[in-house]
């Protein structure tokens, strides 16, 4: 078995002192507010080597929630001989402060650089006790846009009353220090940490116009973010299917031996695994594609479809039948 730190979050403090309060002002005694096991929410955090100097935390296969902190997602750290490389900064600022630790508690080295795989609420809420850290943010420009927009603004809103306390008022967003694409160079980027180097690749627009992958060619681990979910049906949202599955194709140019997806276990096989995720994409493709030529309303489409290869995957029933229509939207689009 590879090795693991863990630590435990506890991360409701201002939901705690809250009740705290109300319980003085009936008369209760702190220490009972302190006893009540409904004012604390625990989430257990592993750091799991993978590889030499290679650990993974693993989210859940779930969605975002005041008792999991929003820890749903994967985020990762290579120790090299400079410094510290983190890829994805978790859901939110508890959540981050967790992982600060968890590499203290591996390497007294800082953390140099933290690379955003894609800008999405569960992996850059983090990203200001990173920053805080003393780490630069690696990010490409196609998050630019998104960090100034009314959706971010009104996501941001929004997870504040459905995550709170783990995501607050004094949550931020983080804009990054070094820009991937600037000027339309999308050329892979090499970053240094001390005598170790890491490819940086965007690999968009696919999941996100953004998304970024890292590889790692000493050990051979790909940090693919959500490019890659593993052991879930992955979340499409508003993506361009077609070109996703181009940049899978893409990346097993890399030969990678190790990938580190965005969410789910690691695998030993990504070839196997980047073609998992490639087929359920062609499946949603071909299958409402072909609904959307013969303009056949998609309740129809979608009940007749047989979808039993995916429908005991975790996150089935939250996301897919989004995910098809989506894709049935964009298929519209698509037809000559």
């Amino acid at each position: 078995m590879p090795p693991t730190v863990s630590i435990a979050c506890f991360p409701a403090i201002a939901r705690a002192w809250r009740l705290g309060w109300l319980l003085l002002a009936l008369g209760m005694p702190w220490a009972v507010a302190q006893a009540q096991p409904a004012a604390l929410s625990t989430v257990r955090m592993e750091a799991v080597e993978v590889a030499a100097g290679t650990y993974v935390v693993q989210g859940e296969a779930a969605l975002g929630s005041p008792a999991n902190l929003n820890f749903i997602s994967n985020a990762s750290f290579v120790v090299a001989d400079g410094g510290v490389l983190v890829i994805d900064a978790l859901g939110s600022p508890p959540l981050a402060q967790r992982l600060l630790e968890l590499i203290g508690r591996i390497t007294p080295l800082p953390v140099r650089y933290v690379v955003v795989t894609h800008c999405h609420a569960d992996h850059i809420y983090g990203l200001q006790v990173m920053k805080a850290a003393g780490a630069s943010v690696v990010g490409h420009v196609g998050c630019r846009e998104y960090l100034h927009s009314d959706t971010a603004r009104l996501r941001m809103q929004a997870s504040r009353e459905q995550l709170y306390p783990a995501v607050d008022e004094h949550t931020r967003l983080v804009p990054p220090d070094l820009w991937l694409g600037e000027g339309g160079d999308n050329a892979d980027l090499m970053l240094r940490i001390g005598q170790r180097s890491f490819r940086v690749r965007h690999a968009g627009p696919s999941h996100t116009p953004e998304d970024l992958v890292v590889h790692d060619a000493v050990t051979g681990a790909l940090f693919a973010g959500d490019i890659v979910f593993r052991g879930r049906v992955p979340f499409v949202g508003q993506a361009d299917s077609r070109r996703w599955i181009v940049a899978l194709d893409r990346l097993l140019e890399l030969k990678p031996t190790l990938l580190v997806p965005g969410h789910g276990p690691v695998s030993r096989q990504p070839a196997d695994d980047l073609g998992s995720t490639r087929d359920y994409l062609a499946y949603l493709r071909k299958t409402m594609g072909e609904a959307a030529a013969r303009m056949e309303p998609f309740d129809e489409a979608y009940a007749r479809t047989d979808w039993s290869r995916f429908a005991g995957l975790p996150m089935f029933g939250a996301t897919h039948r989004m995910n098809a229509y989506n894709t049935y939207l964009l298929m519209e689009h698509e037809k000559p």
